[in-house]
């Protein structure tokens, strides 16, 4: 089966047979971890975070496969498997391609999306429903207050704002955490 019919498989939404096919370049990447001084479970966890990031990226209106699956999730795979050893020097990233670049940047952009999605598990689930139904039901502070049972609306503007700022701290210490 060839990449544009992989392809296609995931704009017909048929993302199980696509994930199927692409499961057959696992040895490859095993391969490609067991190389660089990783085990078998370490080979399975990159090659996971490779998929997670390319199904992200096939979602996004914007993303065009510009080489075989293959190459992309190898290029992936490298870049997760170095930011795990964390031994990518400033020298190896000057020696970067574009298309090397970009997908390095989709890693590291992985990574903050999942930091946040912690953070957010983390505030609590009071704070989690306050959040949610100011940014995703777009319910006024009126509306959140009446269903949170807050005296006001300015109580319940305060306490979103307060979650937050917790948010955003949990957040920044584990990035900081995870860069250091």
């Amino acid at each position: 089966m060839s990449d544009q019919d992989i392809l296609k498989l995931f704009k017909n939404g048929q993302r199980d047979k696509a994930f199927a096919k692409l499961y057959q370049l696992y040895p490859r990447i095993e391969k490609l971890i067991l190389s660089k001084g990783g085990n078998k479970a370490d080979a399975n966890d990159v090659f996971q975070e490779a998929l997670i990031i390319l199904n992200r990226n096939l979602e996004s209106s914007n993303f065009k496969l510009t080489s075989s699956f293959y190459t992309y999730l190898y290029s992936v795979s490298r870049f997760v498997w170095s930011d795990i050893q964390k031994q990518m020097t400033k020298k190896e990233l000057h020696q970067l391609d574009g298309h090397e670049v970009q997908v390095f940047q989709n890693v590291i952009e992985e990574k903050k999306y999942q930091i946040a999605e912690h953070a957010f598990l983390e505030i609590g689930k009071r704070c989690q429903q306050l959040l949610q139904l100011f940014y995703h039901k777009a319910m006024s502070f009126k509306e959140i207050a009446q269903v949170m049972q807050f005296n006001s609306s300015k109580i319940a503007k305060n306490q979103k704002y307060k979650c937050l700022q917790k948010a955003k701290d949990i957040y920044q210490t584990k990035l900081k955490s995870v860069e250091s």
